[in-house]
């Protein structure tokens, strides 16, 4: 398969890097790995399984292209919907810690950009990355009071979920034009 531009790839590089309820921001180091998986049926329980090296929290997206703003077509306009779960005693507070974790990394809207721009040339190695590099213009985000449906309150589990939306622009990157 072609390597196309795929900006969730980078932005769930960069989320899983800094975020995490364990996240100590003096030392720049967590604990675990948050994980990022494509909308689809998810198991929670299962995910838990296989991932035993997660810290608790795992994200699952969906890609929502927008309609243009502007007569401009190279600047693309998209959205992603994360559904954050976290698992265990602790998952309340952990939800608290990641979505104010999300707010804090990209809702401050072209400093946002530059941050994830920074970061993905100093961090990311596009040979193996499944996105061509894109350079993103600004962020904006938005969260839901509701939970995604499927989480099963009938088990011994504790869950915790919410819902937040991450509006950006961006342009495609050539690295050698």
């Amino acid at each position: 398969m072609a390597t196309i531009h795929h900006p969730p790839t980078i932005i769930n590089a960069y989320l899983a890097a800094k975020i995490s309820p364990n996240f100590d921001p003096d030392t720049n180091t967590s604990v675990g790995t948050t994980y990022f998986f494509p909308t689809l049926p998810t198991e929670i329980d299962s995910l838990t399984e296989t991932f035993p090296q997660s810290n608790g929290v795992f994200g699952v997206y969906d890609r929502m292209f927008k309609m243009r703003r502007t007569p401009f077509p190279y600047i693309k306009c998209e959205q992603l919907l994360y559904y954050f779960y976290s698992v265990g005693e602790a998952a309340q507070a952990n939800m608290i810690k990641v979505q104010q974790q999300v707010s804090d990394l990209l809702d401050n809207a072209d400093d946002s950009a530059q941050d994830l721009n920074e970061w993905a040339v100093a961090n990311l190695d596009y040979e193996t990355l499944e996105s061509k590099p894109v350079y993103f213009h600004n962020f904006k985000i938005y969260q839901l009071e509701e939970t995604r449906d499927i989480v099963d309150f009938g088990t011994a589990r504790t869950y915790a979920g919410n819902k937040i939306i991450i509006d950006y622009d961006w342009h495609p990157l050539e690295l050698n034009p």
